[in-house]
């Protein structure tokens, strides 16, 4: 006979198993998200590279859906991966540029204190809360201090197994050295990075497959790759050379096309262990290009923006306006080209949806639920995307897409003048910025204008008069509502 104490452990024990066993006989979908690091619009197959051979995102492309106006929620990976993460324009995160790591110094501009704070809910912790297995494998870049107690890291973020790194590969996507997993250092690796990050996605998987085979997953995958510094197999660079000016750009073909080859090999683990009918597969970038030689390291930076004016760190549509495909078989019609506007901020509230999860109460989040947008329908939006990078290397820092319009604006201060860049809101600061006007609206019909060319301010004012309202409306919000860095 059990005595009173050994019964209350066993009723303890059966309540915290009921969230799994109760969603065991559900058919919750799964989710797998797979995210590259600075891939152009163009340089995908599907999207129009001549050159690049993407075989596999041409077939999940042809399986699923291919979004012609797929955004990523910033123009620079650390505030663009937080927007994914958490459904919210990253200045209301508080990450806006990239993060980077904070040493043992203290800056004057509190970059060091920047992460993802733990008060902001993800994909993964809502998921995981509803009795979702989770895993994160590839690139974190949404904290400063990484694998340090001092800031939260991806397990505090929600997810049950990580294997990733702070920043880059390093020292390049070959033989990487810099991969922690759940707490403990990797050491040196062999091989590439984005398939060793395949790999271990798929070794979770087929082990979460075997042990809880009805619990539904969320799993992010977050390739290095097209980022610099850019090294690929030496037998792909030379399937490259005879059509590449160099051999540093057939580097950067081989890069696109061996993450290319990566994702094949994930989606064929979902064939195979047959979840794939019950999984959604959203691909896409963390942002566009970066510009050749910008800085000494970016040397085989030959991604392509085509047709899109502007590149990486641009508020211009190269600069966020990215590669998106979905794919669900028997969920999303199969072969469909879709000119709905979706972003990655989208990603949150369409998972949680899906899952019959509720959105938490008293957060503001600037995604909308796209399944409609998924299944082949229209998307309606309840208000504009907007994204304000304060660090653009355009003079336009504010820009939204509204409809068929896309919206561009300069920050001035109270005499007039420019807003001087930053790259975080801190005491010292945010005075200044939150009292900056817009000015110099500029609108481009960006559904017949894709590379933002003509500027139809003048020639169509009653149209740029309510588009300026709705910028100052949504811009205005965004800047009261961004989070402010105190030590």
């Amino acid at each position: 006979m059990f005595s009173m104490r050994a019964t209350g452990r066993l009723a303890a024990l059966l309540f915290f198993m009921l969230p799994v066993t109760t969603f065991a006989v559900d058919a919750r979908p799964n989710f797998v998200v797979v995210l590259c690091d600075d891939l152009g619009y163009g340089d995908l197959a599907c999207f129009g590279h001549p050159k690049i051979k993407t075989a596999r995102l041409d077939r999940m492309a042809k399986e699923g859906v291919r979004f012609s106006n797929f955004y990523s929620s910033a123009p620079v990976c650390s505030p663009s991966r937080v927007g994914l993460m958490t459904g919210r324009s990253p200045n209301r995160a508080g990450v806006f540029d990239w993060i980077p790591p904070a040493g043992t110094g203290k800056r004057d501009d509190n970059r060091d204190l920047v992460h993802l704070r733990r008060e902001e809910p993800t994909i993964a912790s809502l998921l995981k809360k509803a009795g979702y297995a989770t895993c994160m494998s590839g690139k974190w870049h949404c904290n400063s201090r990484f694998n340090n107690a001092a800031q939260p890291q991806p397990g505090d973020a929600g997810f049950d197994h990580w294997f990733a790194t702070q920043n880059n590969a390093s020292p390049s996507h070959i033989n990487p050295k810099n991969f922690v997993r759940n707490g403990t250092p990797v050491g040196p690796l062999r091989g590439s990075s984005c398939q060793l990050v395949v790999d271990e996605a798929i070794d979770w998987l087929e082990k979460q497959q075997k042990a809880t085979p009805d619990q539904p997953f969320f799993i992010y995958v977050a390739y290095h790759e097209p980022h610099e510094p850019v090294a690929s197999p030496d037998a792909l660079v030379k399937k490259y050379l005879a059509v590449s000016k160099n051999r540093n750009e057939a580097e950067y073909f081989a890069n696109v096309h061996n993450l290319d080859a990566a994702t094949g090999r994930l989606l064929d683990s979902l064939d195979r262990l047959g979840v794939e009918k019950n999984t959604l597969v959203v691909f896409s970038s963390d942002n566009g290009p970066e510009t050749l030689n910008r800085y000494g390291g970016a040397g085989r930076s030959y991604g392509s923006p085509a047709p899109l004016r502007g590149m990486k760190l641009w508020t211009t549509d190269a600069g966020f306006r990215v590669s998106g495909i979905a794919r669900w078989p028997g969920t999303i019609p199969a072969g469909k080209v879709s000119s709905e506007v979706v972003s990655a901020l989208d990603l949150l509230p369409t998972f949680c949806s899906l899952a019959g999860v509720k959105l938490p109460k008293g957060r503001t989040f600037d995604g909308t639920n796209c399944t409609a947008a998924l299944k082949g329908g229209s998307l309606v939006r309840d208000k504009p995307l907007i994204w304000c990078y304060y660090n653009a290397i355009n003079e336009r820092r504010v820009a939204m897409r509204e409809g068929d319009w896309k919206v561009l604006a300069r920050l001035v201060d109270g005499d007039g003048k420019a807003l001087k860049s930053l790259q975080n809101l801190h005491p010292g600061n945010a005075a200044n910025v939150k009292s900056a006007k817009l000015a110099d609206v500029q609108i481009f019909k960006i559904v017949d204008d894709i590379a933002e060319k003509t500027d139809l301010a003048t020639s169509q004012p009653d149209e740029a008069k309510r588009l300026r309202a709705k910028l100052e409306t949504a811009y205005a919000q965004l800047v009261e509502d961004s989070w402010v860095w105190e030590r």
